[in-house]
């Protein structure tokens, strides 16, 4: 299937993840509690950042969004746009930050942290973001130097693209936790 044939679809099955990942259609069941739930979590996070800090960077944010790399229509968890100084065209504008939340298993390990990365970057995102709630831990993978950070647990994140914003990398695998324990 071609990008602009995925492109066209209008309507999707309820309950499932469509992907084009190299021009193969993929369908995968939504994500889990613990993966929705921390993500939330770090919506409202930008969100609050956003109100108040004036001057702020942050465009937008949004969850489960398609990023467009060459011969892809990935699913990100989270895109965050920052320094455009508008609204972005999901569409034109390459996210500055994009997110993902590692789900169990090894192929959707190698996704994470291989394939998205590789693509990511190619297309200009400037940080992509892995929180693995498995390995208790956050890495950021960057187009310049240092290209990549792992933050650990009990550490606090801090992009030099959300100047003041503080992502405590516990209070978002705690969200994760209190999911895990439910299920």
């Amino acid at each position: 299937m071609t990008p602009e044939e995925f492109d066209a679809i209008k309507e999707y099955e309820e309950g499932w993840r469509y992907e084009l990942i190299h021009e193969v259609l993929v369908v995968t069941p939504i994500p889990l509690e613990a993966q929705v739930g921390p993500n939330e979590y770090l919506g409202t996070l930008l969100y609050l950042y956003r109100q108040q800090s004036p001057g702020s960077r942050l465009d937008a944010t949004l969850p489960e969004r398609y990023v467009r790399t060459k011969d892809s229509r990935r699913l990100a968890d989270r895109v965050i746009w920052v320094g455009l100084g508008r609204l972005p065209n999901p569409k034109r504008d390459v996210p500055g930050i994009v997110v993902e939340f590692v789900s169990a298993g090894k192929r959707n390990r190698r996704r994470d942290y291989e394939e998205k990365r590789k693509e990511y970057l190619e297309i200009g995102v400037v940080e992509y973001w892995v929180i693995d709630r498995f390995e208790r831990t956050l890495t950021v993978f960057r187009r310049r130097r240092p290209q990549k950070t792992v933050v650990r647990e009990k550490e606090t994140y801090r992009s030099t693209l959300l100047p003041g914003f503080a992502l405590p990398v516990a209070d978002v695998l705690a969200v994760a936790d209190c999911w895990e324990e439910v299920q």
